[in-house]
């Protein structure tokens, strides 16, 4: 069974910084990537980033370049987002999901709900 332990959300003021954790269990980190999209209420999904499958290579969304990165401790079966410089536009729920980067697709192939953990808040105050 796959589970995908998200963690690390929480409230931030503008320009701070917190860092999610996805601990898998029931994958591997050579078949299925691992990354994370964000959920607004009444707005699309956004994939936010992913690591590939073997960690040959990442995606960062354009809108947080420069500010997010992710990373992975094969160790611990974790992958880890860091999220500096925080806007309150980055106010989402954010999820940790299997992913894909394919070299046809400009964004990352998210999973089916059973490659989901549960969502984690992140609130970005002003």
């Amino acid at each position: 069974e796959v589970q995908l332990q998200a963690s690390g959300g929480g409230l931030v003021q503008v320009g701070g910084s917190l860092r999610l954790s996805c601990a898998a269990s029931g994958l591997s980190f050579d078949n299925f990537g691992i990354g994370w999209f964000r959920q607004v209420p009444g707005k699309e999904r956004e994939g936010v980033s992913c690591i590939s499958r073997g960690h040959t290579s990442t995606y960062v969304a354009d809108s947080v370049k420069g500010r997010f990165t992710i990373s992975s401790d094969n160790a611990k079966n974790t992958v880890y987002l860091q999220m500096n410089s925080l806007k309150p536009e980055d106010t989402a729920v954010y999820y940790c999901a299997a992913c894909d980067i394919l070299a046809d697709l400009a964004t990352p192939y998210y999973y089916g709900m059973d490659y989901w953990g549960k969502g984690t808040q992140v609130t970005v105050s002003s």
